[in-house]
């Protein structure tokens, strides 16, 4: 117990736009943007273990190629992830419904470029020792026009142009986003 309240207390300490792979600290007007405790990670060192199998699972279907096998990914969960599925329906089904080539393809187009960049860690719940969910991109947990330069960019690459605009004339994230817990659960993709 001891050790778990050590560990978040260090956690807590980071700097809100801390990337985790290099200790660098991005724009400070920025740091406000995200929620009290929160932090922005790149790569995979800093995952807990479990989250980077489940992050590596996912990306082993989208190296197959094959939409079908995300079904391994979703079925290693205790509870389907929320997909935005109609209850009691195939989530695969439903994800190629939602993809432009009925095969799915795009889809996981976009989940390995969601999960090949940085990713926020949210405290969320009372759990000590599971109380963070990561959440990729980094982006949906950060409001657009605190990004700077070299944010800019990564948003653009990830995501197209015309959709920026719109989100930022919205005022919110409302292109694809990714959350797996800190035990590992995969919990929701959309948009």
């Amino acid at each position: 117990m001891v050790l778990a309240l050590c560990s978040l207390v260090q956690f807590s300490a980071r700097p809100l736009f801390a990337d985790t792979a290099g200790g660098k600290v991005a724009k400070p007007g920025a740091q406000a943007a995200l929620k009290s405790g929160a932090a922005i990670g790149h790569g995979v060192e800093a995952l807990p273990r479990a989250v980077a199998e489940m992050r590596e699972t996912i990306l082993e279907a989208v190296r197959s190629g094959r939409i079908e096998d995300l079904r391994i990914a979703i079925e290693l969960n205790e509870l389907r992830p929320e997909l935005g599925a109609a209850p009691g329906s195939d989530p695969i089904a439903h994800l190629k419904s939602l993809s432009a080539d009925g095969e799915g393809r795009d889809i996981l187009a976009v989940l390995g470029e969601l999960l090949e960049g940085g990713y926020a860690v949210i405290p969320a719940g009372p759990d000590i020792e599971n109380n963070r969910v990561y959440v990729w991109p980094y982006f949906a947990e950060v409001p657009l026009g605190t990004l700077n330069p070299v944010q800019e960019v990564e948003l653009y690459r990830l995501v197209p142009a015309n959709e920026v605009r719109a989100m930022r004339a919205a005022g919110k994230w409302s292109w694809w986003r990714l959350a797996i817990g800190a035990a590992g659960t995969w919990l929701s993709f959309g948009r």
